[in-house]
């Protein structure tokens, strides 16, 4: 039986901010995921799955159930350093990234694979049985109603996207493999929310909502007749702008790691989060993973200020304390506005932009200024 296409990511009508928050994390797996919030029938689910047809094919090493990447020998799984280690040349093939669907009952042996103690003791080889992290690796690794979920599995996810290796241990003996993969969950908040912990675990979050515009509903409705009607025409028809927009994705992934950004761009992130009074480190981390792989989405090698005000409104919206500071999802609808006065507090206070790394992004800086203001 011939499986269904997908249906194209690129298809999918409004909801632009959840599409740019998956499309920036498969720019950037370190930025450590996306939660999107929302009622039934607003497309989360088929966007994440989409977003898997987009991301470009891998390489991988042929032999190994861990997609290790023969470029990054310092990355390998267990396996593939035990025979690939001493020099000797892996056999290489091309994979596509693999979408992953963990189920809400997956149980942590599930999830993290299993070591055959009984197998070492008496054969003394070392046996792991690979988990859902080890085929997520590289891939997509999804989650719906994440909220349903045990908490415990919430955190080993959360702590293997955040680390990119699933280390095992059992009686004394140990098996890691590496785990970086884009997490995505999806919830709807009426059925119950997460832990504030584990909702600050999630980089990104975006807050989805049905369509009200009629012209946008008749638009979906007309889409989504044709691709039930014939799957294969459909996706067909949105593949130049498919390949065109996967493309884009691989471009930027080889672009992220040259963005850069000034000493300044830190200390405005770092106001930006103490002034909202949001806990701990994470999110000043995220603001700049995210706005560096907008920057590099943008076809740009260093941040400005739009690159910081959007990666704030997908890093803030879950982390906002609710009470004194009551109106902080208020403050971020001037956030653009609030940047470009703190960057004129910065250059009245002779914190001046680092001229040595920073002479292309003062004039970024200045043209993100000019959009803030109009």
């Amino acid at each position: 039986m011939t499986k269904r296409p997908i249906f194209p990511f690129t298809a999918v009508v409004g909801q632009d901010l959840m599409r740019l928050a998956l499309v920036l994390n498969a720019i950037d797996m370190r930025i450590g995921g996306v939660l999107i919030r929302g009622e039934r029938g607003t497309g989360k689910s088929t966007a994440a799955r989409a977003l898997a047809a987009l991301l470009p094919e891998l390489e991988v090493i042929a032999d190994s159930p861990y997609n290790d990447d023969p470029k990054r020998p310092d990355t390998w799984s267990d396996y593939a350093r035990e025979r690939y280690g001493n020099g000797a040349k892996p056999p290489i093939a091309k994979r596509r990234a693999a979408f992953v669907d963990l189920p809400v009952s997956a149980t942590e042996d599930r999830v993290v694979g299993t070591l055959d103690i009984e197998k070492a003791i008496q054969e003394g080889k070392k046996h792991f049985e690979p988990g859902v992290l080890a085929a997520a690796n590289r891939g997509i690794l999804y989650v719906d109603e994440v909220n349903l979920l045990d908490d415990h599995i919430v955190d080993l996810l959360l702590d293997s996207a955040a680390m990119g290796v699933n280390i095992v241990e059992r009686e004394g003996i140990s098996f890691s493999h590496p785990a970086r993969f884009i997490l995505i969950g999806t919830m709807n908040p009426e059925e119950g929310d997460l832990r504030p912990q584990l909702l600050d675990r999630f980089a990104l979050s975006v807050d989805v909502s049905g369509i009200r515009r009629p012209q946008e509903r008749i638009e979906i409705l007309q889409r989504h007749v044709a691709y039930e009607e014939d799957a294969e025409a459909f996706r067909a028809e949105w593949q130049p702008v498919e390949d065109s927009l996967s493309l884009r994705i691989a471009q930027a992934r080889e672009r992220v790691d040259q963005v850069k950004y000034t000493q300044n761009d830190l200390r405005l992130i770092a106001s930006l989060m103490a002034e909202m009074q949001v806990d701990g480190h994470r999110a000043d981390l995220v603001v700049l993973k995210t706005a560096r792989a907008h920057a590099a989405y943008e076809g740009r090698t260093a941040i400005n200020d739009h690159d910081i005000a959007l990666a704030v409104r997908l890093a803030i919206p879950h982390r906002l304390k609710r009470g004194p500071f009551a109106d902080a999802t208020a403050a971020l609808d001037k956030l653009e506005t609030t940047i470009g006065e703190k960057r004129e507090e910065m250059s009245q206070d002779g914190q001046g932009e680092d001229q040595t790394t920073d002479t292309t992004n003062s004039q970024q800086n200045a043209d993100s200024k000019k959009k803030v203001t109009k």
